[in-house]
């Protein structure tokens, strides 16, 4: 299950069903659209980091960055579902040492991050959200 399917079971279920996900805990990322202007949901693997929620922006190493990474490099503010709580967040782009830092962390969530890095030119953003 994911994509639309997982949204919908983890929105009607409040993430009692969706929220674990192949040895993983998943939120929902609800972003504006940069074109439409209307809310996109994405299902995305996640680990906290402290007061924060940290993603990949990897699309399984595509040589483009996912849409919802588009959106939020055009409105960093969105929504995030953890479960039934939703969080008003911002968004931004890990640099430096602290990306590195949690790209091992994310590592540790999903390996295969290294093998989708491998595949691309791109580097991989790794977002970091904190409660706006």
């Amino acid at each position: 299950m994911f994509g639309a399917e997982h949204v919908r079971v983890y929105r009607e279920t409040g993430g009692e069903r969706g929220y674990r996900w192949r040895g993983t805990t998943i939120l929902l990322l609800t972003t504006t659209g940069r074109r439409t202007g209307r809310p996109r949901t994405t299902p995305l693997i996640f680990r906290p980091d402290g007061e924060r929620w940290v993603v990949v922006a990897s699309k399984g190493g595509a040589p483009r960055h996912p849409g919802w990474y588009e959106n939020l490099s055009a409105n960093p503010e969105a929504m995030l579902q953890i479960r039934a709580e939703e969080v008003p967040v911002r968004a931004s782009t890990a640099q430096g040492q602290g990306r590195e830092r949690l790209w091992r962390l994310m590592g540790e969530v999903w390996p295969d991050y290294d093998r989708y890095q491998a595949r691309t030119d791109r580097q991989i953003p790794v977002v970091v959200f904190q409660r706006r």
